[in-house]
């Protein structure tokens, strides 16, 4: 904390523990942020000082000043246990999984996963000797059905990413804990700001950092929360021997883009719920998949579990030719075609959920886009979309 904020930021707002959180300025000769930390070796006084292993620091892949303070704001966020830095997204969802699951282990993973995190499953763990299973995101209780004995852990991404089933988590967790297997939440969405898995119930929560930590679309970051210290110590065990870490400036950008989370979170929210009631009442939509939309199907289980929403939704089109697809993304002004998320410019790229579903394959008809609002002017975005859809109608 910084020298006038108190010790601890529980009882002060999101806003506040942003803001102060994580930097001691009496540590950096007054500066307010703390600097990039670059370095490898770290060094030892003496011969008691390197067999001890005591010092703050021990070497520069375990961590610094700069990657520290983002662990200690993300952890407070998530009332974790302690958190992890890691280079990537996917390099969190690997770590959090493989510290749960080995040769010979199961894990469950929502049909509506990111799809990454898929090909890790059916890539990396088959070829390991570990079994993955997709699972309908709105099982919830039923998923006890689908615990076996070699059941390590259920992993839960809510809402999905590209159709946006949001998930009963504290049921999941409850059947899942009954059985003796770890919960893992990807939290990228919402962020802790909106929703808290470790509270309902789960025991690792994951984030893309890229994307809304980060929230400028420059820097790979990912992160791995945990509710106690066992769970800690095996994630860190799985971090180290893999050799995953992150350098100081990554880590400065992601600290960076923590400090105006809140308020970007807030923009984003209110950007993206208006053009999403927009886009519902066009003649060339079929639905609108965002979670605080009253028409969504799982709305209820978002407003009693959420306490807000993020940026990115997806909007089914009526069905049309690939060409119809084509003159809608390819002649955009203001809204790019480009993957990831959660910086200051809109982007629209399409989705194929009927190429990976399994356990319940998607069988809707029309295009699917999955649409990031970002900050520039509403009626400028909702302009560029009613041409975009004007043209989607044209070329049929």
């Amino acid at each position: 904390m910084s020298e006038n904020a108190p010790e601890s930021g529980l009882e002060f707002s999101v806003e506040t523990v942003l803001t102060h959180h994580g930097r001691v300025p009496d540590e950096q000769f007054g500066f307010v942020n703390t600097p990039v930390y670059r370095g490898s070796t770290v060094l030892f006084k003496t011969l008691d000082d390197l067999e001890g292993q005591q010092q703050r620091f021990l070497y520069g892949r375990a961590g610094n000043p700069t990657t520290e303070q983002v662990t200690q704001v993300v952890t407070l966020l998530e009332g974790a246990h302690d958190t992890i830095l890691a280079p990537s997204g996917l390099a969190a969802v690997t770590i959090a999984i493989l510290s749960c699951v080995s040769a010979g282990d199961d894990i469950l993973i929502t049909d509506s996963a990111y799809e990454p995190t898929r090909s890790f499953a059916d890539g990396f763990l088959k070829r390991m000797g570990a079994g993955a299973r997709y699972y309908d995101p709105r099982i919830g209780a039923g998923i006890a059905d689908l615990i076996g004995e070699n059941t390590r852990a259920v992993f839960v991404e809510s809402p999905g990413s590209g159709t946006f089933e949001v998930q009963d988590l504290p049921a999941i967790a409850a059947a899942t804990h009954a059985r003796g297997a770890k919960v893992i939440v990807d939290n990228s969405w919402a962020t802790p700001l909106f929703y808290k898995p470790l509270a309902l119930g789960a025991d690792i929560v994951v984030h893309a950092g890229t994307k809304m930590f980060v929230g400028h679309s420059d820097a790979f970051a990912g992160t791995v929360s945990s509710v106690d210290e066992e769970t800690s110590a095996a994630i860190e065990k799985t971090r180290r021997l893999l050799g995953f870490f992150t350098a100081g400036d990554e880590a400065f950008l992601v600290a960076r883009g923590l400090r105006t989370l809140s308020i970007r979170m807030a923009e984003h929210r209110k950007r993206a719920l208006e053009v999403a009631q927009w886009l519902e009442s066009q003649p060339e939509v079929s639905r609108v998949l965002h979670p605080a939309l009253p028409s969504h199907p799982d709305h209820a289980v978002w407003k009693r579990d959420f306490t807000g929403s993020g940026s990115l939704f997806s909007v089914l089109l009526r069905p049309a030719p690939r060409e119809s697809a084509a003159a809608f993304l390819d002649h955009l002004r203001l809204f790019s075609l480009g993957y990831s998320w959660g910086g200051y410019e809109s982007l629209c790229i399409p989705v194929k959920p009927e190429r990976m579903r399994t356990a319940v394959p998607w069988t809707e008809e029309g295009n699917l886009l999955r649409l990031h609002i970002g900050f520039e002017g509403i009626e400028d975005l909702k302009a560029d979309l009613a041409d975009a859809l004007e043209r989607y109608a044209r070329a049929r």
